[in-house]
């Protein structure tokens, strides 16, 4: 770090954002289906445009939701500073009711689509009226530093834009660094000179309270997201289907042509005086209408399979143009398809829909590569979500929870089973390997975190219950043998 000065830092920040404003303009653009055009002929005229524009076939949201669907926090479980008390997730630890204060079940997707589409999105921790909450950040208006940015978790400042500048009105940022909180103003990301802020705020926390999601860093620091190396392999299925839609257009249908036939004139009625005339009754004559060059304008021939031509002078000749092949490009259509899915670790059959007569064993392996891809994902957002739970836990005075390096995020099992296979295979791994029957609750398709506990709760009462009719028996005294043959008379 060179200048930590508060200025210096959003100045830094802003050209960051400067930077790669282009570069997310664009990956944004192609995410939402504005794509580059495809090579067409100089000098195209606007039906080739309308093809051009109908050829875009956006698969982008389908590489971005694939795997976030499979993206689910279910649960956090804290970690255990006593090897005795094994932790266990809970809905009641502070931890998961900052989760549910801040309404992550259903705000965690917008994270995690932002982080695959850019390459990273961001988490701000704050205090709010109603406690800590978090909020997900866009890329495109948050930025942070790093001194390593291939290796640190903890950023030593981040910022995020809150308003665009309009006109006169300057743009207005949040920028944080490992105590304070600032307000921000500038003219524009290029106009540092303009960049303006105010007095320092304690945040709450001794870090940085902005925490990077990455889908992917390499060792310079980069992120990359899903859409950026996909771009490339966007454009050649969007050329081949445009080449497939010419192709279709012009060449897929037999032509019919004429020869030895001039074709009719649009004609023009004339009244008496020689003036041009819509009215049939005031017309004694036709002439031919003339063209801006002064020419005759051939009339339009209205063909279609239930008219025929004729022709009265015996050499007009009739024929047909076969029409031209269009299966290869539908062919080259599938390549395209196949080699993106093997690029990006999708299963064919989610882009084909080829999906009849295939075993569960087939279904299996197709989708071997795309449960690797999220397991990655998985590692990498979860020791994020774990950071913002232990900055979370030092707003709220938590000294366990700030301190807890071993807590885990718990994710649904999204894979597609049945109930009774899965019943099945939870037998047996209780049974022959003797795992304990509590231990495999977690593990049942579907079970959300409330019902795990309430599976809990109605085990300790039931287990409370049978303590009890233990205990009583064991108090009752034996019968005797006198009592036992008096009961039997």
């Amino acid at each position: 770090m060179a200048d930590t000065s508060p200025a210096s830092l959003a100045k830094e920040l802003l050209a960051i954002l400067d930077r790669d404003k282009e570069r997310i303009e664009r990956i944004d653009n192609y995410i939402h289906g504005k794509h580059d055009d495809p090579y067409m002929p100089p000098h195209a005229d606007d039906e080739y445009r309308l093809l051009a524009k109908r050829a875009v076939s956006n698969w982008m949201p389908l590489l971005i939701g694939t795997p976030a669907q499979a993206l689910y926090v279910d649960g956090f479980r804290p970690g255990s500073t006593d090897s005795e008390l094994p932790a266990t997730p809970s809905s009641k630890s502070p931890a998961w009711s900052h989760w549910q204060r801040s309404r992550m079940d259903a705000r965690q997707a917008a994270v995690y689509r932002g982080a695959l589409g850019y390459g990273h999105s961001f988490v701000l921790t704050e205090k709010a009226k109603k406690g800590v909450i978090s909020k997900g950040l866009s890329a495109k208006k948050t930025a942070a530093l790093y001194e390593d940015p291939a290796n640190d978790d903890d950023p030593y400042a981040a910022l995020t834009i809150t308003a665009w500048p309009k006109g006169d009105v300057p743009g207005r940022a949040r920028l944080f660094d490992q105590r304070y909180e600032y307000a921000v103003t500038f003219k524009s990301l290029g106009d540092l000179e303009s960049v303006r802020v105010s007095k320092g705020k304690l945040h709450g926390a001794t870090e940085c309270p902005v925490t990077r999601f990455a889908a992917q860093v390499d060792l310079e620091g980069r992120t990359i997201g899903v859409v950026e190396p996909m771009i490339p392999l966007q454009n050649r299925m969007n050329q081949t289907v445009f080449d497939l839609l010419v192709a279709q257009t012009y060449t897929s249908h037999e032509v019919r042509y004429a020869t030895g036939m001039a074709p009719p004139m649009q004609m023009e009625m004339v009244d008496e005086d020689g003036n041009v005339t819509t009215d049939p009754v005031l017309a004694v004559d036709s002439r031919p209408k003339l063209g801006p060059d002064g020419n005759p304008v051939p009339a339009a021939i209205n063909h279609n399979a239930r008219r025929f031509l004729f022709a009265e002078d015996p050499d007009v000749k009739f024929g047909s143009l076969p029409a031209g092949p269009i299966t290869p490009l539908i062919e080259s259509v599938d390549m395209s398809i196949r080699h993106w899915a093997a690029i990006s670790q999708t299963p064919p059959h989610h882009m084909l829909g080829q999906i009849a007569n295939l075993s569960a064993e087939a279904l299996l392996a197709a989708e071997t590569a795309l449960a690797r891809k999220i397991a990655e994902f998985q590692s990498l957002f979860g020791e994020s979500w774990e950071r913002v739970f232990r900055i979370a836990a030092e707003m709220e005075n938590d000294a366990a929870g700030t301190e807890d390096f071993n807590g885990e995020v718990d994710w649904r099992d999204m894979e597609s089973r049945s109930l009774a296979q899965a019943a099945d295979a939870l037998g047996k791994l209780a049974e022959q390997l003797g795992i304990p029957k509590r231990g495999l609750w977690k593990r049942v398709p579907g079970v959300t975190q409330t019902e795990y506990e309430d599976w809990e709760q109605m085990a300790e009462e039931d287990d409370s219950v049978a303590q009890l009719a233990t205990a009583l028996t064991r108090a009752t005294p034996s019968s005797t043998a006198a009592d036992q043959e008096l009961i039997a008379a």
